[in-house]
């Protein structure tokens, strides 16, 4: 695969709709974690079931500009995200709870949330662009 592959116009409108999908969900998870004191397991889980449904619709008409449907892409959708939010939240909060040991839980939850949310934007752009919405014009052997 090149490495230009990943470095193009889809990417830019990846980051575009992240923006929205960023703003929506970021406001949902932080409200929930920190003014309804609600869980950081269901603030995160709760941002990224919702804002899903508004992605899936953003970055299948707009990222990848795809036109078809099949129970496949739905799957798979419903997959990476599940993957993506797993790893990403499962690798921050105890990173961060041992780098940020000696600071009060609030402050290492909301750096553990921010930092869930940078990875699983990596991590789901690539499930997105290489399996869901997979332009087989573009897997260059």
């Amino acid at each position: 695969m090149k490495f230009t592959v990943l470095f193009d116009m889809k990417l830019c409108k990846f980051i575009f709709v992240g923006i929205i999908n960023t703003i929506a969900g970021s406001a949902l998870m932080f409200s929930l974690y920190n003014f309804a004191h609600l869980s950081y397991w269901f603030s995160s889980a709760c941002n990224y079931c919702l804002i899903s449904i508004l992605s899936f619709f953003l970055n299948k008409y707009i990222t990848f500009d795809v036109r078809r449907w099949s129970v496949f892409m739905v799957i798979a959708f419903a997959l990476t995200i599940a993957f993506s939010y797993l790893i990403a939240y499962g690798i921050s909060k105890p990173a961060l709870n041992h780098f940020l040991r000696d600071s009060p839980q609030k402050i290492r939850e909301n750096v553990a949330l921010f930092t869930g949310m940078c990875l699983f934007t990596g991590i789901n752009y690539l499930g997105q662009r290489f399996v869901v919405f997979k332009n087989k014009k573009e897997i260059v052997k």
